[in-house]
């Protein structure tokens, strides 16, 4: 078990969580264990159907048992979640902040609207500029991508699926997301400049599929992004987000786990330690 006195952050004191997506199917208390055991220096929540995600009492019981930190908390933006939290898209980034507030995380990840959310999408530049004016938890908003389906291609998020072309605070940049989009990920990276506030680490081979590969494993420049994080003065977090539903064994899903952070850790630590 890992106290968060004990956790030992990345190259540039940048701390390495794990998003509790990554132990699905298994649960929210379960990436709690996994993350304590791995050495993780703390979790992303990722709320979603699992009812201990939505619950802050929960999860700070969660925390203390295992002495691993909610250093994030991820709104929940995605399809199976339309019904948590309301299905009012406001109502769902106010508890999220709320919930951010009371665990003490830095941060609240957000997607773009989907384009048929037509009145939270024209609104949702400046609410969110609104919001962010409202409390010290970052709003950082997360690169999607285009929907594709053999040779089409469909527009499914608004204002954008590429946050940068909006004036926001924060941004999430997520290399899964930008392998699904086929995007020059340095080159978003550099659009983001000094508003990059949060960072989820995975890989992917461009496929129409969002993989969410163990960073390493597939064609994303992973380790060149952690360097320029150790070197460039970037005070965010760097969340492992990747998909391990495919694990045979929770004893295989560990394994990927821990392969992931340590990825992550050397090429923080690398770039922090060169002259």
């Amino acid at each position: 078990m890992l106290r968060d006195d004990q956790a030992v952050p990345g190259g540039a004191g940048i701390k390495v969580a794990l998003s509790t997506a990554s132990v699905y199917p298994e649960t929210t208390a379960a990436a709690f264990a996994m993350a304590g055991r791995l050495g993780y220096d703390g979790v992303e929540i990722m709320v979603w159907t699992d009812p201990v995600s939505q619950d802050v009492d929960a999860l700070r019981r969660l925390e203390d048992h295992h002495g691993v930190p909610v250093l994030a908390v991820h709104a929940p933006c995605l399809l199976i979640t339309q019904r948590v939290w309301s299905t009012d898209p406001w109502t769902k980034l106010q508890r999220a902040r709320a919930a951010a507030e009371r665990l003490g995380a830095s941060t609240v990840v957000v997607h773009p609207p989907f384009r048929w959310q037509r009145g939270y999408a024209r609104a949702f530049v400046r609410g969110i500029e609104r919001m962010a004016d409202e409390t010290d938890v970052r709003f950082a908003v997360e690169n999607m991508y285009p929907w594709r389906y053999r040779d089409r291609e469909m527009a499914a998020y608004a204002p954008d699926w590429d946050p940068t072309n909006d004036d926001y605070r924060h941004f999430t940049l997520d290399l899964s997301h930008t392998a699904t989009a086929r995007s020059d990920t340095l080159a978003m990276l550099g659009r983001m400049g000094d508003r990059i506030g949060h960072v989820h680490i995975a890989d992917g081979n461009g496929s129409a599929k969002d993989e969410h590969l163990v960073p390493g494993r597939g064609k994303q420049p992973c380790a060149e992004v952690l360097s320029h994080l150790a070197t460039s003065g970037f005070d965010g977090h760097v969340v492992v987000e990747v998909n391990t539903r495919r694990a045979m064994s929770s004893a295989e899903r560990e394994a990927d786990l821990a392969e992931a952070l340590a990825f992550t850790r050397l090429h923080l630590g690398a770039a922090a330690r060169r002259p």
